[in-house]
């Protein structure tokens, strides 16, 4: 009676081990990630993008459902390779960096898509821009790396839901948002 006791105890934390292995908390790496965007402007493509990413990703490969991304940018990173729009872009009336400096993302749900391929998933959870905050969801691929996983992903917002800007005949409403983001174990 007492082995079984001592395997059940060896069992249980057998399971308690192996289940933190495979439950690793990421950290998103700046240098390495691109967090860019496209929208036209003039009816021609513009694109830019965010840095100083942060946040935590705690990502299970073979158990998406036990994953969660929680993700920001700094909005008065913006860069468009042109100062004066950067500067109209850091403004009240687009991102209101001042008041509202993070771009946020979270899961809500991580599932696999249904490719026969390893790899790919389904990001469903919410942005935050500006304080407002809507739903999201997007396939995305996860490829390890020597110390974590570069996840890449696309998906479309409208600015003007997020109060980036006015309805505009020269601005696009449609945002074109790629995501590449590095992340190294914590």
């Amino acid at each position: 009676m007492k082995v079984l006791k001592n395997l059940s105890f060896v069992l249980f934390f057998t399971f308690l081990i192996s289940t933190n292995v495979f439950a690793q908390n990421y950290t998103p790496v700046d240098s390495g990630s691109k967090v860019h965007f496209v929208i036209k402007n003039f009816g021609i493509n513009t694109g830019g993008g965010f840095h100083n990413l942060k946040g935590n990703i705690i990502f299970l490969p073979d158990n998406p459902s036990g994953a969660k991304f929680n993700v920001t940018v700094d909005a008065s990173t913006i860069d468009t390779d042109n100062d004066l729009r950067d500067n109209s872009l850091r403004s009240d009336e687009y991102f209101d960096a001042q008041k509202f400096p993070d771009i946020k993302i979270v899961s809500t749900k991580i599932e696999k898509t249904n490719k026969t391929a390893d790899g790919y998933y389904f990001f469903t959870g919410t942005l935050t821009i500006k304080g407002m905050t809507k739903a999201v969801s997007f396939p995305f691929q996860a490829v390890k790396t020597a110390n974590g996983f570069l996840f890449t992903g696309n998906f479309q917002i409208d600015r003007t839901e997020f109060g980036v800007g006015e309805k505009s005949m020269v601005l696009g409403n449609k945002v074109d948002v790629s995501l590449s983001v590095l992340a190294n174990k914590k």
